[in-house]
Formats: C-alpha cells, structure tokens, sequence
C-alpha cells in the first residue's frame, strides 16, 4: 500500500504535466492567431503588396504609372495568358531611386529635359530596358535634314543633327581631331574621320595582317546571296554596316552614345542603329540572322560569365549555318588558353578561320593577344 507522501508526490507530479501541456496548447493557439493570421487564406493583408508600398514610396509616380499593370481593353487574351499587359523595365531600375527619381520627373504632354547623359548612366547600371516616357525628346531647334543615300555613307552629317550637350566635343570637327588634339581615352577616337582609318577597314585585308579579315574573303565562305542580314554588336559610325549596305546586305548596328553622338552619326549615314548595351538579350527570334560581328568590343572587360550568355545569345539568333565574325578580341596571352579558346569552345560552332596574334598598340609587355575567329553554326544537328 503507497504512503501518503507517495501519493501526494504523484498528485504534484501529474498536476505539473497537466500544466506543462494547457500551456504549450494556449501558446501554440497564440502564435497561430497572431503570427500566422496574415499567411491565411482569408487575410486581407497581402505581404508583396506592403513591400511594393514601402518601395513605391521611393520611386516617382510617373515610373509606377508607367510599370504598374495595365487591364487589356478586350479582357483576357490567350496570346498574353492574362488579361493584363505588364510593361517591361531593367529590374535595376529600382536601385538608383535618385536618377530613377530626375529622369522620370517632367511635364507630361511636355518636353523631355535634356538629360541624355543620365538616361544612359541609368541604362549601364542595368536599368534596361529604360522606362518609357511621355514627352518630347531634345532635338536641334535647326535640325538638318541628312545626304540622300549613297552620298550619306561617307559624308560627315551637318552640326545641326545633333543635341551636343551630353559630350565633351560641341561639333563633329572637334570629333574628327579628337585623336590628334585630345588627351585621355574616348571610346572609337578616330572613328568620326571618315576620311582615316574608318576609308580602308575590312578592305583588301591582305595589306594588313592577319588577323585583319576583309568583308570579301568572309562573304566568299558562303555562296552569293545567302548572307542578307545581320547584326554588328559596338559597331562604332556604323562602317562595317556601311560597307555590307554596298553589297546589298542590312545590318543593324547596336552602339552607345560614350561621349559621342554615335547613334544619330549611324542614322545620318543611311544604316541603322540600335541603342541596346552589351548586357541586353539580343531583341531578335531565334534562327534568324545570317551573320553577326563584333570588333573589340567583345573582350576580356566583360565578366566571363556574363561574356559566356552573351555568345550564346548570338549562336541562338544565327540561322543554321549562320556566321559569327569575332573581330579582334583580346586579352592576356595565358587567358587566351585557360578562359576563351574553352568558353568559345562550348558553344558549338563549327571553326572556319581562327588567327592569333599580338596586340602591340599598349606595349608588349603587357603580352595581350588578339584572336579574329570566324565560326559557323552547324548547318545540322545544331540544337
């Protein structure tokens, strides 16, 4: 028989367990009306749309007019698979609430401010695309109209084509002696002097080495008329553009605007331009493009992996049996085997014509190195 001591020891003891479990059920009742309340299928608090309030509170409210969703008129539309329309913005855009804030402030109806450098500040830092706007862009008050087509390719254009304020040089005269009168570095110096080296590049490419390939011994790869068009990425003035237009073949010529008016210069010579950094997806259909070139630009300034999309990105908007003119690309001579020569490598093109050498213009001991390549998109089996 238990003592009474024993049994008011088990008395104390279940008491305590009854109390250990009514307080771990009040406060699980408690975390599930308070904490969880917001999370249920029936709250009213929805939780992306107070971080978009606390973020909104940043952003101009031209910018959230213009990204906020817009309802189709004709409600819901198979093609979109909603019934509403979401305009597209640089997801970065949001991270410079600031120049966000300054380029979208204006007068709606109105005129744009003059603040072109700004638009492209923002565009590198990854806002791209940019926000659309409803306004007037700057433009000459006595705009010139530009030479008829053949006359425009080699003709520099009138002052008055273009607004001057985003760039050091005010006229095209001051752009055609930057290379001679101005110290420092500007990308493509020479490139307005239409008279210089931009006469004689891509031609009788014998004269000049060889990793200088000329249009001619590039178009003589494929049969006449199978290249029509294509795509220069940093295309300079455009000449490269100009010198295929001659042969019966369209190219667009995607460029910025760093410290010159290269897009308006482009346009004036009767070819066209495209605004688009080297960061933006390609804006054209899979399998569409007989050849795509770039001089210079692609090189090893652009992050490896971000170098690895992008030449992706140009295998994917070549035809079949499409060409990629890689021009002049340089880098460190051991980067050349260890990076490049295995990141081309895992494309898949096919290689027709691959020249290595040095690139001497900053000094050899630098050891920089230059690889002109021009490679095909296997006819078959290229996906």
């Amino acid at each position: 028989m238990d003592s009474p001591q024993s049994s008011t020891w088990s008395l104390s003891k279940n008491l305590f367990y009854l109390f250990i479990l009514l307080s771990t059920n009040l406060l699980t009742l408690f975390i599930s009306t308070t904490l969880y309340s917001s999370c249920s299928l029936t709250s009213t608090v929805n939780i992306p749309e107070v971080i978009n309030d606390v973020t909104n509170t940043q952003l101009p409210p031209e910018f959230i007019d213009f990204t906020s969703p817009k309802d189709l008129p004709f409600g819901w539309n198979s093609n979109f698979d909603s019934d509403k329309l979401y305009p597209p913005v640089g997801s970065p855009c949001t991270l410079f609430p600031d120049e966000l804030n300054r380029y979208m402030t204006y007068q709606v109806n109105g005129s744009c401010p003059d603040d072109e450098l700004l638009a492209q500040k923002l565009l590198l830092k990854g806002c791209e695309p940019l926000p659309r706007r409803r306004c007037r862009p700057a433009a000459s008050p006595e705009y010139v109209e530009p030479y008829p087509i053949p006359k425009s390719f080699w003709s520099t254009p009138s002052d008055s084509s273009v607004v001057w304020s985003a760039y050091t040089c005010k006229n095209y005269l001051c752009l055609i002696n930057r290379k001679r009168d101005q110290k420092g570095f500007d990308d493509c110096k020479d490139c307005f002097d239409l008279e210089g080296r931009e006469k004689n590049r891509w031609v009788d490419s014998k004269t000049r080495g060889g990793v200088d390939f000329g249009i001619d011994e590039v178009l003589e790869v494929k049969k006449d008329g199978l290249i029509r068009i294509g795509l220069d990425i940093g295309g300079g003035v455009g000449t490269f553009a100009v010198r295929m237009r001659e042969r019966n073949i369209t190219i667009v010529t995607t460029t910025m605007n760093l410290n010159g008016p290269f897009n308006s210069f482009i346009a004036s010579r009767g070819v066209v331009p495209m605004y688009i950094s080297i960061s933006q997806r390609l804006p054209f259909f899979d399998n569409t493009l007989d050849i795509v070139h770039s001089m210079h630009v692609l090189s090893n300034w652009i992050p490896t992996t971000l170098l690895h999309f992008l030449v992706f990105d140009i295998y994917r908007v070549l035809i079949p049996g499409g060409l990629f003119w890689l021009d002049h690309f340089f880098c460190v001579g051991e980067q050349l085997e260890e990076v490049y020569i295995p990141l081309l490598d895992s494309i898949g093109f096919n290689k027709i014509k691959w020249v290595v050498g040095r690139k001497l213009d900053r000094g050899p001991e630098l050891q920089e190195m230059y690889l002109s390549a021009l490679l095909e998109k296997p006819l078959n089996n290229s996906w």
